[in-house]
């Protein structure tokens, strides 16, 4: 089908069909062009947001794992859901700020305004940051993410690599952008949510593939000079990334409209809901933790204050010497540290990360701690307090720049804040991922998922059997491989692993079964464990 027009607007289908989310009696085809006094752009967007909203994907997130499942420490944690929403009222107030500032410089263009708005400018000649996209994006952003979240995500990468035969294997924001273009579906004729370029290109965090990166040497392209997320695996490619080989001529399409953003960079929008993501993970699940009595006074106030009072003596400690003693308080700061300054020197800075280091101690270890989390009136504001004075603090610490550097963004934190944020989520890592009590859960859930792929593969593969597999999975199967020799026909450049015959028909049923196991929610991913095994692990 022929796209509707080729701005920030376009569709990648014509639709004719009447819709929940538009005008009774008007066809999506006439509408807004038809109405007058309706302007595209917006309206076009918020159909976009409506319908992430009413996706069956966005709903799952209720039972997907945000941090800690919500079982392992009671009903206040959050989950995938609740984290978006408030991802998406992050990313709506610093989007509104720069559309703001856009308007500022429209004015000024127009004869309007005395004085220019540089921001304005930039923000305009990159194609623009509308607030309805910026919150399109943030709902969708976790869309992707399997049974457990990052835990799933991990088993289900490694499981297609290892033993399914898919080397490009499993990526979260890859799917993502996989069920909005691919997977979901209106009741049309076409395949996905059918959104404006804008909202598709905003979801594209990582917007290259893992086979990009295949074959690029660290000693052409250090660490330190590739984009976020990549990492160094030569052999395998980027370590993150928001699309696979069978829909890059979807994310192509995508960013055609945004011309003066470069290769591998984020629109605008797609910055601002990265960013918001940061800080809504930085901040809000600190309140979870803190409500749920994870976080503990001693241990926080202990680490922060080591740091502080021996970070001169620990800066002239081996790295092998300060790894070998990483639970020893201090030590596992001094590790941050020196892991911020190897990878991003561009901003990483000892003494704004002192200053930081300070900051979330006296507020976090001092403060928000400084009394164990009872329930009451006076626990709840303080908790209340900590986020909304982080949050107020973050949004308003924003840099915009129109060459940014290669590991940035055209939307950034400022170098503090930047610090303050990392030390944020140390706290996370730290004192909540790496407890010991939970490595025990997180093994038998890892194993439940590993499972369930494998046990799906061997299904698929029983010429007996295979055609009694859910009738989903068995039509993404064909779908899958269809679309799979179709990109070694036209693009076989983006392939990766084995590319005969057997093998792609091998890599169309290793992408369906990634598919189905990823859009089941952590209670579905129990039941179908037990339903496909009995319940029994194998070796």
């Amino acid at each position: 089908m022929q796209g509707v027009g080729g701005g920030r607007e376009h569709r990648r289908y014509v639709e004719h069909v009447s819709s929940q989310h538009r005008p009774a009696g008007i066809a999506d085809s006439q509408w807004p062009a038809d109405v007058e006094g309706l302007s595209v752009e917006p309206q076009e967007y918020r159909v976009d947001l409506e319908r992430i909203r009413f996706s069956s994907y966005f709903a799952r997130l209720s039972d997907v794992t945000q941090v800690v499942p919500q079982t392992g420490v009671g009903p206040v944690m959050h989950n995938r859901l609740t984290h978006s929403l408030k991802v998406s009222a992050v990313a709506r107030v610093i989007a509104a700020q720069l559309a703001g500032r856009a308007a500022q410089h429209v004015e000024f263009m127009r004869g309007n305004r005395g004085e220019d708005d540089a921001i304005g400018a930039i923000i305009t000649r990159l194609g623009g940051c509308d607030t309805i996209v910026a919150q399109s994006a943030a709902h969708a952003h976790d869309l992707g993410h399997p049974p457990f979240g990052h835990l799933g995500e991990r088993v289900l990468d490694r499981v297609a690599r290892e033993r399914l035969g898919l080397a490009e294997g499993f990526e979260g924001n890859a799917q993502s952008f996989r069920i909005l273009t691919q997977l979901d579906t209106l009741g049309r004729d076409f395949p996905g949510l059918n959104l404006t370029a804008a909202t598709r290109a905003a979801t594209l965090k990582y917007p290259w593939t893992r086979g990009a990166w295949v074959g690029v040497p660290t000693s052409t392209r250090p660490a330190a000079d590739r984009p976020r997320g990549v990492g160094v695996d030569v052999a395998g490619g980027a370590e993150k990334f928001s699309v696979y080989a069978l829909d890059v001529a979807e994310m192509e399409t995508a960013l055609a409209p945004f011309g003066r953003i470069a290769d591998g960079v984020q629109t605008v929008e797609c910055a601002v809901m990265d960013l918001a993501d940061d800080i809504a993970y930085a901040v809000h699940d600190l309140d979870d933790f803190t409500r749920a009595g994870v976080l503990q006074q001693s241990s926080v106030a202990g680490e922060f204050r080591a740091w502080l009072d021996h970070a001169g003596a620990l800066a002239t400690e081996a790295d092998d010497a300060v790894a070998a003693e990483w639970r020893t308080p201090g030590r596992s700061l001094e590790l941050l540290w020196r892991r911020l300054h190897a990878k991003d020197s561009w901003i990483a800075d000892r003494d704004a990360f002192r200053a930081a280091v300070r900051r979330v101690s006296e507020e976090v270890g001092q403060t928000l701690l400084a009394a164990p989390y009872d329930g009451g009136i006076d626990s709840e504001r303080s908790v209340s307090d900590f986020t909304r004075r982080w949050i107020d603090h973050l949004r308003t610490s924003i840099v915009v720049e129109e060459s940014p550097h290669v590991r940035s963004g055209h939307v950034r934190l400022n170098t503090q804040a930047w610090h303050e944020v990392m030390v944020l989520k140390f706290v996370h890592a730290h004192f909540v991922l790496e407890r010991p009590e939970l490595a025990q859960p997180q093994r038998g859930r890892a194993k439940m998922v590993e499972q369930l792929a494998i046990g799906f593969d061997a299904w698929l593969a029983d010429p007996d059997d295979a055609g009694r597999a859910p009738r989903r999975l068995l039509e993404w199967a064909d779908e899958a491989t269809e679309a799979g020799f179709a990109v070694r026909r036209d693009r076989p450049e983006l392939l990766m692993g084995d590319t005969s015959d057997a093998g792609m028909r091998r890599q169309g049923r290793s992408r369906a079964i990634l598919d189905y196991v990823a859009s089941l929610s952590d209670q579905q991913a129990v039941t179908t464990y037990r339903a496909l095994t009995g319940g029994v692990t194998s070796e």
